[in-house]
């Protein structure tokens, strides 16, 4: 199955100011996005795109550009809940924490050991 993939135009992010001193004209600071505030923002916005229920955040790791978020998601609910069809998901952050993009990397049952 093909992997999906959506990038959508970043806007920014309310972590991001000018600073209002003269040495810093036209620089941009950031505040401290952490591993749990990346993997928050990356759920919320992939929720906004996906019509499937989240099921949880499988890692968060720290990139030269931001953060990579891959959460699992709920795709196919199937009765034995072992047989239900899920997909992970990876969201890439900029280093402001503003999402950039999303895809899918794999989908595999519930029951499965090793995916």
């Amino acid at each position: 199955m093909p992997e999906q993939s959506r990038t959508r135009p970043s806007t920014p992010a309310k972590s991001t100011r000018d600073r209002g001193t003269s040495g810093d004209a036209g620089r941009k600071t950031t505040t401290h996005l952490g591993p749990e505030r990346a993997a928050r923002t990356a759920c919320d916005w992939l929720q906004s795109f996906i019509v499937h229920r989240i099921e949880s955040v499988c890692a968060v790791r720290r990139t030269e550009q931001g953060w990579c978020v891959a959460v699992d998601v709920l795709e196919v609910a199937r009765i034995p809940d072992t047989t239900s069809l899920l997909a992970t998901y990876e969201v890439e952050l900029d280093e402001s924490g503003r999402p950039a993009e999303y895809r899918r990397v794999c989908r595999y049952h519930r029951g499965t050991a090793n995916h």
